[in-house]
Parts: structure tokens; C-alpha cells; sequence
């Protein structure tokens, strides 16, 4: 802050000032030097018309801190205004604690209002003589509202030496209950679960609901046997809220080691909690039954999954999906999977997605033959992805009977994951020519993932075909299985009368890197192949290969075709080759829109002194769209430099 202020008394003089300018400089200048003899100026003016005076003045008596500070403070807690109250109130919360003595006076004033504000900064007061002052405050204060601010700042402060006061605090009125309840649940310390636990037993039902509450966030395991004690002779809300604390403390892993009789009777009242309309303690129940559910229990957890909405209440419809499913399979699933009722049958198929079990893949197998279409074709997804080579026969059955492109890209999936099945490359690549050409695509893709060599040949003997079709499709696969063993036949189709599979054979060569350049002889011709998704396809692996390709990329610029020369600039860009800059400037000059806006783009990323005075001189372009890109370009460059 600018300060002209040169010693201690210029400093007070100029607080004194009727200018607020000069004021709020010296507030500063006070500030700095912690200047204690300002204080009193300094609080006056937390109460000036001027804003800046008021955060100057602010700002110092932070810096300057102390008992005296404290004790000048308080006084504007009686303030009538209440901006100069809370500016105040939020000064104290910081430095309170230097000023103890003056604290403790004031929590003895006639004024509530006043004894309320400092249990408040209070609170912000990590010492000890904080905590027993609102220890003191909790007990004795005659005011309820004081108590119920003592027991808040005692839960902001946290500490264990509170735990005996705010235990005692649990018979007071209920406003004070709650607060004291709230603040024990804060003080991660065993003596304040320990506490909770023994109000338990005396506490009203609404202090009991919260008292449980903060017991299961605390999660103390030792809590656990008087929660069980609990859970008889209470509403079922209550009881609910303690089966959501067990579950919260114990977690799934030790629910599983509770004895027989006590996982019994836990598992009854999870199956109740199944009613409840709060969604913490639904959540609970759900992650207590996937932990020790049984047979019994599977039907209540699919009734309540048919109840939520996957959309809109996705965690607790995963939760009733992972508790039926670990539950583990039984005759209530197979019964839900066998029923006419379509909403049973889709929650269960999301089960089964979890399920390792094979029992489900034959439910699926029989929903596939007899439900609807959409059903059908969730059902044989799922199939897909669980089964194995021992279902081959159903997969079989489907390819043959079945003209629904959905059902047989499906197949295509299980049949390319499975190498080791037999005839699998047979069954494959008979679907490579189907009418439907989203399963032909899906033929190839499983032929590819199948890595295999007897696959390899046939293609191989395909890239000669007659069928411009069937050529690009082999030159594909061929590509994508080994570039190099099958190089005489990507070779040749980079001269094939069809230009998708000139494309094709180009793109094989991405599937190497830059070990690409060294094909650039027999690559670099193809610049002049008439079809632009050729040279496109090329301008892309030029742009990976390195030095060595770079000319022939600066070549493309050259190009007829926008898109290509826009590919190029993009790769030109990535590779800050300061060499096209005057092929740059003159494409800017003379191209379309579209591509003097990429060139604009392409300058700011390559940089320099050349784009940077190129980009400057297009600033007052009479286009506005170039003028933005090319501001935006000349900040890219410059923050380069920074």
C-alpha cells in the first residue's frame, strides 16, 4: 500500500486527519509498524463512512494483535451498528486469544446478547483457558442461548477436556441437548464415543436419534455392544438409525464376523430398514444385507430395487443390485428370472452382470429364445461377456437362426474373445460378408482381436479378390494384425484402383510409428493420389514420421484441398517448423476462411520473430473473426516468451 508516512507520530497525526486518504494510509503505516499506540484512532475508524478506512483500520489492528487490541475491541460488541458488531466480532475470532483476561470479564456482563458473542470468539480460541471458560459458560450460564453457543464452541474446538461438561450438558433443555450431542460427535476421541454411549440409555427419542447419529460417525467399535442392546423396545424409526450406525462402524468386511445369533437378528432389522424412505439409512441397509444377506432376504432386496429409479437414484439402485447379487444365486433370483413381470427381468439381468455364476448365463440364455426383442438383446449382451467356450452351442444356434444384427454383434463379441474355442476363426469369418454392414464391421473387429494365423492367410488371399470390398477389408486386417509380415500385399493396394483401399493401406502404416519413415519412398508419391481421403490419410503419418518428412508436409500445403492442407498445418504447428512460416503468411493472404483461420493458429504455436510480425500486421484486418485469431495467436506467443 502506498505509505509516505515516516515515523510513529506522523503516523498518529495522520490518523487524525479529516482526510480518508490519507487516513487509510496511515492505518496501514500503523498496521506495519504494529504500532499499539493507534489502537483506540484505529477502532474509531472501523466505524468511518469510508469503506477503504474501514478495511485499512481492519487490516491494522489484525497486524498490530495483543490484549490491548483485545480489550479496545470488545466495547464495539455493543455496538448499535451492525457492520462495526460483526467487523469486530470477526477481528476477536483471530486474535482472541491474546486477550483472555478481557474475554473472561465480558462473560460475566448483564447483557445476553454480549455473553452469547463471546462464547462465539470463544470458540476460535485454541487454549486451554478457552476450554474452561465454556466449560464453565455450558454449566452455569443461567441464559439457554448462551449454553447452546458455549456447547457449538465447544464442537469447533474439539478438544477431549470438554467431553465431561458436554455429557453433563445432555440433561439440559433440548436446544442444548442437540448441541452438545453435535459437538461430542466432533471430538475424534474415545472418551467422547464413550460418553455418547452412556447417555444413550437416558436420553429422549429425539436426542437418541442424534445420539446415535454422532455414534455412528464416530465409529468407535466399542459402541457397538449397547447399539445392539438398543435395538429392542424403541420406535422402528430409532431403530432403523441404529441398524445405519452398526452398519457404519462395523463396515462389511467385520459384519461378516459377528457371532450367529447376533447376525441374525442384525439381518431382520437390515430387511426392515428395506421401508425406510431416508436414503442414508436405505444405503446402510443395503451394504449391511450384501454383507451378510442371505437366502431369505433376496426377495425384500429385489422388491426394493424394483421400487428405485436407476436414472435417478443410481447409487441406491447399485447398492440393491450389489446386495442381490452377493446374496449369491438362489431359487428367488432364478425364480425373478424366469417370470413374465419385464422390469423383474431387467433389474435381475443387472444382477447377473455382477453374478459368477453359470446358472445365470442359462436363465439368460432361455430369456433370449422367448422374450421381446429389446430384452432378448440385453440378455444375449450380457451372455457375451460371461460366457465361455462351454456355451459355444447356444452362440451357434443364434447365428443361425437369428437375422437380428444386434443379437449377432453380440455373438461377434463372445466369438472374438474366445481363441481358444473350437472352429471359433471358422464361425468369425463367416460373417465377414453379411448383408448388415455394422455386423460385417463387427466380423472384422472379432478376426483382428482373435490374432489369428490361419485368419492372417485368409486375408491375405482376399487383398487380391475381385471385390474392392472385400480387398479394403483384408488390407485392413492385415494392417492392423503385422504391417511388416504382410507387406508385399499393404504394399501393392497403396497402388489398388479403389481409393478406400488405397486409404486403407496408407493408414496400415500409422500401426508402426515413425518407423513408417522408412517407407517414405513408397509413400511420398501417394501426395498426388487424386482422392483427397488418401492424401489426408498420408499427411497424418507424414506428421508422426520426424525431420525427415517435413518437407514433404510443407509440401502439402500446396494442396488443392483444404482439409489437407489444414492437417498439414496442424502437424507442422505440433512440430514448430519455423521453415513454413512464409508459406503460412502467403496461404493467409490468399486462402478460404476456414483454412487463414487455421494458418492464424498455426503461426501463434510455431512463434518467432517472423509469425509474430506476420500476426501484427493482420491486427486491423478488416475481418473481425481473423482479427480475434490473430490477437489470440500474438498472446500465445508472448506468454511463450514469459
Amino acid at each position: 500500500m502506498p505509505n509516505t508516512q515516516q515515523n510513529p507520530s506522523q503516523v498518529m497525526e495522520a490518523l487524525q486527519s479529516g482526510d480518508h486518504e490519507v487516513i487509510r494510509s496511515a492505518a496501514f503505516a500503523a498496521g506495519d509498524m504494529q504500532l499499539q499506540e493507534a489502537t483506540p484512532l484505529l477502532c474509531q475508524h472501523i466505524k468511518s463512512d469510508s469503506i477503504g478506512v474501514q478495511e485499512a483500520a481492519e487490516f491494522a489492528l489484525r497486524k498490530i494483535r495483543g490484549p490491548q487490541v483485545v480489550a479496545a475491541l470488545l466495547p464495539l460488541l455493543n455496538s448499535e451498528d451492525a457492520p462495526v458488531r460483526n467487523v469486530s466480532m470477526d477481528i476477536l475470532r483471530e486474535i482472541g486469544s491474546d486477550g483472555m483476561e478481557s474475554l473472561q470479564t465480558y462473560l460475566h456482563d448483564d447483557d445476553v446478547d454480549l455473553r452469547i458473542f463471546i462464547t462465539d470468539i470463544l470458540g476460535y480460541c485454541r487454549t486451554p483457558q478457552a476450554i474452561a471458560l465454556l466449560n464453565r459458560a455450558l454449566l452455569k450460564d443461567p441464559e439457554v442461548n448462551v449454553r447452546y453457543q458455549a456447547a457449538v464452541s465447544l464442537g469447533n474446538l474439539a478438544s477431549p477436556e470438554s467431553v465431561d461438561a458436554l455429557c453433563q450438558a445432555v440433561h439440559d433443555e433440548e436446544w442444548v441437548q442437540f448441541a452438545a450431542v453435535e459437538a461430542l460427535a466432533k471430538i475424534r476421541d474415545h472418551s467422547a464415543a464413550s460418553g455418547l454411549v452412556k447417555l444413550l440409555p437416558q436420553a429422549t427419542p429425539l436426542v437418541s436419534s442424534a445420539i446415535i447419529d454422532a455414534l455412528g460417525d464416530l465409529g468407535d467399535v466399542k459402541s457397538i455392544p449397547l447399539l445392539f442392546n438398543s435395538l429392542e423396545n424403541v420406535t422402528a424409526a430409532l431403530r432403523h438409525k441404529i441398524v445405519k450406525a452398526i452398519v457404519q462402524i462395523l463396515t462389511g468386511r467385520s459384519l461378516a464376523l459377528l457371532t450367529g445369533k447376533s447376525k441374525e437378528r442384525l439381518r431382520t432389522y437390515l430387511v426392515d430398514a428395506l421401508t425406510e424412505t431416508d436414503d442414508d439409512i436405505l444405503l446402510a441397509a443395503l451394504e449391511g444385507l450384501a454383507a451378510i444377506g442371505n437366502d431369505d432376504c433376496t426377495e425384500a432386496v429385489i422388491s426394493r430395487a424394483l421400487s428405485l429409479d436407476a436414472e435417478r437414484e443410481p447409487e441406491l439402485y447399485e447398492a440393491a443390485i450389489q446386495a442381490i447379487a452377493s446374496i449369491g444365486y438362489n431359487d428367488t433370483v432364478r425364480d425373478a428370472l424366469r417370470s413374465d413381470d419385464e422390469q423383474r427381468i431387467l433389474v435381475m439381468m443387472d444382477v447377473c452382470r455382477l453374478m459368477n455364476d453359470h446358472r445365470t448365463i442359462d436363465e439368460l440364455k432361455k430369456i433370449y429364445w422367448r422374450a421381446n426383442t429389446d430384452i432378448s438383446r440385453a440378455a444375449i449382451a450380457i451372455v457375451a461377456q460371461l460366457a465361455d467356450c462351454t456355451d459355444m452351442s447356444f452362440f451357434m444356434s443364434v447365428m443361425e437362426e437369428s437375422n437380428d444384427a444386434e443379437a449377432l454383434k453380440n455373438v461377434l463379441i463372445f466369438l472374438g474373445n474366445q481363441p481358444s474355442c473350437p472352429e471359433v476363426d471358422e464361425l468369425v469369418f463367416s460373417q465377414i460378408d453379411h448383408r448388415y454392414v455394422d455386423v460385417k464391421e463387427m466380423a472384422l473387429e472379432a478376426c483382428i482381436n482373435l490374432a489369428s494365423p490361419a485368419l492372417n492367410a485368409r486375408f491375405k488371399e482376399r487383398a487380391w479378390s475381385d471385390d474392392a470390398q472385400q480387398r479394403m477389408m483384408a488390407v485392413y486386417a492385415l494392417g492392423r494384425y503385422n504391417l511388416i509380415e504382410n507387406f508385399h500385399e499393404i504394399a501393392s493396394a497403396l497402388s489398388d484402383e479403389s481409393p478406400r483401399v488405397r486409404q486403407v493401406a496408407v493408414e496400415a502404416f500409422q500401426n508402426i510409428g515413425s518407423q513408417a519413415g522408412e517407407y517414405l519412398s513408397l509413400l511420398v508419391p501417394l501426395l498426388e493420389d487424386p482422392d483427397k481421403d488418401v492424401r489426408l490419410a498420408l499427411v497424418d503419418i507424414l506428421g508422426h514420421i520426424g525431420a525427415e518428412a517435413i518437407p514433404h508436409v510443407m509440401n502439402a500445403l500446396r494442396d488443392e484441398n483444404d482439409w489437407v492442407k489444414i492437417r498439414a498445418m496442424e502437424a507442422l504447428g505440433a512440430q514448430k517448423i519455423a521453415e513454413c512460416v512464409p508459406m503460412l503468411a502467403q496461404i493467409l493472404e490468399n486462402g478460404s476462411p476456414i483454412v487463414a483461420l487455421k494458418s492464424i493458429e498455426t503461426l501463434g504455436k510455431i512463434g518467432g520473430n517472423i509469425a509474430f510480425g506476420v500476426l501484427l500486421g493482420i491486427m486491423n484486418h478488416e475481418d473481425p473473426e481473423i482479427q480475434h485469431a490473430a490477437a489470440d495467436a500474438v498472446a500465445a506467443i508472448q506468454s511463450e516468451q514469459e
